[in-house]
This record gives C-alpha cells, sequence and structure tokens, in this order.
C-alpha cells in the first residue's frame, strides 16, 4: 500500500461528519476524463510524493476528539491486500470509516462489512454496464461491479452511489440506464464534470453541462432510485 496523499480536515467527503481524507495510489481503471493522474499512472506515481503509515497514524492520534471520522479513497483503495489491516488501525483510534471505491473488487467490499471495517461506502457509477471499456479504458468484468452494487444496497451500513457526467458521453439516456442499474438504491449523485488535469487531455476541452441539463437528468435517475440529488 503506497499513500499518496492526505486532506487533514473536509466537511464534504462524510455526509455530517468533519473527516479527514487518505488518498491511496494506484487503481485498474484508466478512466479518460480522471482527475487523479498521479495516484492512478504507474510512471506519475513514482514520481508523486509518499506518505509514510507512520506519518499518517501519528496524525490521527492527534486528531482524535477533533475529526470524526476517515474517508479512504484513491486510485482504488480496494486493490489493496493489506486494506483491511490498515482500516483495523484506524478503527482501533476510534474513527469511522467510508470508503470510496470504483466497485471493482467485490470480495473486499464484502470482507470490510463482514469485519466491521466500513461505516459508510461510496461507489462510483461510470456508465451504464454495456459502455464500461469505453468508461474506464479497460476490460471489466461486468458480474463484479453488479455483484458490488448488490453488496452495497443489502449491506445495511449507509452508502450511496454517484456519477460524474461527461459531455459527450453521457445523455439521459445513459443516465436512465445507470439509475436503473442500481434501481431501489437509497442515495445516487450525480456531480459534474470539471475540466481540469484530466488523464486524456482532450476531456479538458469539454464544457460541462449546464444547470437545466442536470436538472433533467436528476428527473430520469429519480424514477428508479429513492434520492437523486446534483453534487
Amino acid at each position: 500500500m503506497k499513500i499518496g496523499g492526505l486532506q487533514k480536515v473536509t466537511l464534504i467527503d462524510y455526509p455530517g461528519k468533519v473527516a479527514c481524507t487518505v488518498f491511496l495510489s494506484g487503481c485498474p481503471f484508466r478512466c479518460p476524463w480522471c482527475y487523479s493522474g498521479e495516484l492512478v499512472m504507474p510512471e506519475k506515481i513514482k514520481e508523486h510524493p509518499e506518505i509514510t503509515k507512520d506519518y499518517f497514524f501519528e496524525f490521527l492520534e492527534k486528531r482524535k476528539g477533533v475529526v470524526d471520522a476517515v474517508v479512504v479513497c484513491g486510485g482504488e483503495p480496494t486493490i489493496n491486500e493489506d486494506l483491511p489491516e490498515f482500516l483495523s488501525k484506524i478503527r482501533e483510534k476510534g474513527f469511522l470509516i467510508k470508503i470510496d471505491t470504483n466497485g471493482f473488487n467485490p470480495e473486499m467490499i464484502e470482507k470490510l462489512i463482514k469485519n466491521n471495517l466500513v461505516d459508510y461506502i461510496a461507489m462510483d457509477i461510470k456508465s451504464s454496464l454495456e459502455k464500461y471499456k469505453e468508461a474506464t479504458g479497460v476490460d471489466v468484468d461486468i458480474k463484479k461491479i453488479k455483484k458490488s452494487i448488490a453488496i452495497i444496497k443489502e449491506s445495511g451500513i449507509e452508502y450511496e452511489f454517484r456519477t460524474t457526467l461527461v459531455p459527450g458521453f453521457h445523455q439521459k439516456e445513459e443516465v436512465e440506464k445507470m439509475a436503473k442499474a442500481i434501481e431501489g438504491a437509497n442515495k445516487y449523485f450525480l456531480q459534474n464534470f470539471l475540466p481540469e488535469k484530466t488523464i486524456n487531455g482532450h476531456f479538458e476541452e469539454k464544457k460541462p453541462f449546464s444547470s437545466k441539463d442536470l436538472e433533467e437528468f436528476k428527473e430520469s435517475a429519480n424514477l428508479f432510485v429513492k434520492m437523486c440529488e446534483i453534487r
């Protein structure tokens, strides 16, 4: 496991909690509009400064009573076999834990839930299931994505699904298909794409959706989920 970043305080990453966010390097996907090339691309990971676990846990010790929760994201945190051990140490210090995932590793997600190592899960839905290869830049086992969705919905813990909407790729029909893939979900958030430092520089030329477009997408998604909001 390599820690590629630490945001020492955030009021938005864990709903209703004061949190810090730790970024783990490495990801199996290559989404062309990804903002975090330094945590995804191997050549950039090598050049990116690393934070030691000792530093991170010393930081947590000092934040007891100030910070409620730790958000673990990436990259993709579930690719790390030592993630349960890492989260156990966070749990021992008394913090709530939120995991941000792309659903690549349902077995790890299930393990974390069964071992009470996560209190909140946010899963990214990249596209309709039939367009995942195009959205992620790699061959994806869609059965794993479906399994992760089911595990999270049935987990009994807090969760959300979310999608970054990219002009030229996502349309109303696509949003409806994504919402249907998570049908019955408690919370689904739509996030407007921001054209900045993307893995594929072509996407930096894209113009974000208008507020009107986003509202139409939200209305379409709300036909399939309990609550859809624009974030």
